[in-house]
């Protein structure tokens, strides 16, 4: 991130990202099914195919060069391997039939929640061996890396990128022409909803928008609730119907119903409400503060309107979900396209933390191609790593830190608290039918709708 923290709140914060159960993939290799050897070190006379995930559907062409440039840099270096990209955005209403049909690359991006599941029915491959031969093996974030590790400790998963924390982002040309400060952005969630008003009786945009759908809907209620102090499980008791949720779910139907400041649209998903944010419909939401990235890259954001700051934390026991991406291998891979799989894994996602000439020269790649470098994000190793990654790339940065100062500068101090750690995106989707209730039938009863979601979601947890 570009924060100046002390290393040891840093890995305090990051040690207390416990998040834990997403892509898998066939892929296709010149070596697969013939010859394959045992070793872990791919033979450079050996070739290889790989596909691998790469930007989200309808990313911008500048996005789509920069990617290319990366590839065409990383087979200069590897000769012997073919990398292919596809683009991807990983749901979870879509992500099993992808799984089960055997749609996905070799190298998959999966969310930190769904990890142990997949090494549980091994649905990606064991990488221990593969991982140990980078040079920076060791210096992984334990507390991140264990997530990504079965009960005997080995590696599947690897901390890969958008290790966040969620904030609330805004748009300031709203704010300016509802005469509210773009610079001192809500503190409060009576704020929010004074502001999310204003917005909606001034400019005609919604003031506030929550995503709804594809699990999204319980993922940002679960926002809201850690930020009120709640929590959705206690151990393997499912606490949907907890004061705080109630809380935050009437605050939703609050600004809906009564003040009206959440526009016409409640079928929003991540990729859709950034759509819509960054084409100016919409004053405020949650999300990862790493989705600056995304807006740029994919909905053409202008630089000049965005801003990010924390969301509101109320009580002792409030704080702040982090979450992340891991890489991962299908099972279905060779060994070699394993070994390949490690090298790209290292080229595109970690050899610029921890090599100065590749951070360098990825920053450049970005910078020639107008991609955004220096987004906020958590270090996956230390955070002096990460210090010294920043200033490796402090003469490339482009994006506006400055607008976010008001989350960078605080979020270290805040309790970041990890999603729920069983059948956590059932959980979510449980609570999606009673975000989208409340936001469309202006009689929902919170009380009842939440004892049958809770019904549900302790299904789902004795099932796990």
């Amino acid at each position: 991130m570009k924060y100046s923290r002390t290393s040891t709140v840093a890995l305090a914060i990051v040690g207390a990202l416990a998040l834990s159960s997403t892509l898998v993939a066939c892929g296709s290799s010149d070596d697969a099914g013939s010859g394959d050897s045992s070793s872990t070190t791919l033979d450079p006379n050996t070739k290889v195919t790989l596909n691998v995930v790469g930007l989200l559907p309808g990313a911008k062409p500048e996005a789509q060069k920069a990617l290319a440039d990366e590839v065409a840099d990383f087979q200069k270096e590897n000769p012997n391997i073919t990398i292919k990209t596809n683009d991807y955005e990983w749901k979870a209403t879509t992500f099993a039939a992808d799984l089960a049909g055997g749609t996905l690359p070799t190298v998959f991006e999966i969310p930190f929640t769904d990890a142990k599941t997949l090494i549980a029915n091994q649905q990606i491959s064991d990488m221990q061996a593969y991982l140990s031969q980078l040079s920076y093996a060791q210096n992984f974030n334990k507390n991140l890396l264990q997530y990504g590790q079965s009960e005997d400790g080995k590696t599947y998963a690897i901390p890969a990128k958008s290790i966040y924390a969620v904030g609330l982002h805004y748009n300031r040309a709203l704010f300016t022409q509802a005469g509210l400060d773009p610079n001192k952005p809500p503190t409060t969630w009576d704020e929010v909803r004074t502001a999310a008003k204003a917005i909606a009786d001034k400019t005609g945009q919604a003031g506030f928008a929550q995503m709804s759908k594809d699990a999204t809907g319980g993922w940002q209620l679960t926002v809201d609730t850690y930020a009120r102090g709640g929590r959705l499980e206690d151990g393997k008791k499912a606490t949907l119907n907890n004061d705080a949720t109630k809380a935050s779910l009437q605050f939703l139907k609050d600004m809906r119903w009564t003040d009206n400041s959440m526009g016409a649209n409640f079928d929003y998903d991540w990729s859709g409400i950034n759509q819509a944010f960054a084409a100016g419909k919409l004053g405020m939401y949650t999300s990862g503060q790493d989705v600056y990235t995304s807006l740029v890259q994919t909905n053409n954001i202008d630089p000049k309107t965005y801003g990010l700051t924390m969301i509101p934390l109320t009580g002792s026991n409030s704080g702040v979900l982090g979450g992340g991406t891991m890489a991962a291998v299908s099972s279905k891979a060779s060994n070699n396209e394993k070994a390949a799989a490690v090298k790209w894994i290292d080229y595109h996602y970690l050899r610029k933390y921890t090599n100065q000439d590749a951070a360098k020269k990825n920053a450049e790649i970005q910078v020639a191609s107008k991609q955004p470098v220096g987004t906020p994000e958590l270090p996956i190793f230390s955070q002096q790593q990460y210090q010294q990654y920043q200033d490796w790339i402090k003469s490339y940065v482009n994006v506006p830190l400055d607008q976010m100062t008001s989350f960078t500068g605080k979020v270290f101090d805040a309790k970041l608290v990890n999603e729920p750690a069983i059948a956590t995106q059932d959980v979510y989707k449980s609570l999606d039918t009673v975000v989208q209730a409340v936001l469309t039938n202006k009689d929902a009863n919170i009380d009842q709708l939440l004892t049958e979601a809770n019904t549900k979601a302790q299904r789902a947890i004795d099932a796990a």
